[in-house]
């Protein structure tokens, strides 16, 4: 692995764990010389992951659409693409990228990493993705994928293709053995 994206809120949140998670996760990835790729913001969780990459001396690499590059892109990255649509966006990060991490966010982080899953049950993205669940942030949705696998909709195996750790060492230790499952999408009930 070079390259970790991570997705989290361009909001800080109201918990102080959130910026703290964020903080501690890019002084983490410099120091294993893993590069960040992210939504290249300098606000929120996005811009705290960015500054302690960089404090760390490591590389920080931003995907950001031009509609908010001139209100809120970081201007001390390594690389910053400036990318037409969100669409784009997401397929750069997903190309430059050797895995993701989800910490805390809104409907942009739910949508992006729910999408990486989706892409993983239907076989084209063999690339580990997790969950860094700070304070239980994410309790609520994965409680939701225990419903789905329960009542049919997703496959277990599927559903462990999703990793979830508190700690973003253990969460990258488990990102280094990962081997993306060949299991058919559906279910036979």
């Amino acid at each position: 692995m070079r390259r970790i994206c991570v997705n989290c809120g361009s909001n800080q949140g109201k918990n102080p764990a959130y910026l703290e998670m964020a903080e501690l996760l890019g002084h983490i990835l410099a120091n294993r010389n893993l590069e960040l790729v992210y939504g290249g913001a300098s606000v929120g969780l996005m811009g705290k992951v960015a500054d302690a990459v960089i404090k760390s001396g490591g590389s920080a690499i931003g995907v950001i659409p031009k509609m908010f590059a001139d209100k809120v892109s970081h201007q001390g990255l390594t690389e910053l693409y400036i990318v037409d649509s969100m669409h784009e966006r997401k397929a750069k990060m997903f190309d430059l990228s050797d895995g993701f991490i989800a910490l805390p966010g809104g409907f942009g982080t739910i949508e992006e990493i729910t999408e990486l899953l989706t892409w993983a049950q239907l076989g084209i993205n063999k690339k580990p993705c997790g969950i860094i669940n700070v304070n239980g942030y994410f309790d609520n949705l994965l409680a939701f994928f225990d419903l789905s696998v329960a009542d049919g909709f997703i496959k277990i195996e599927h559903h462990e293709m999703l990793i979830v750790e508190d700690s973003p060492v253990t969460l990258l230790d488990r990102f280094e053995e990962y081997n993306a499952p060949d299991v058919e999408k559906w279910i036979n009930i």
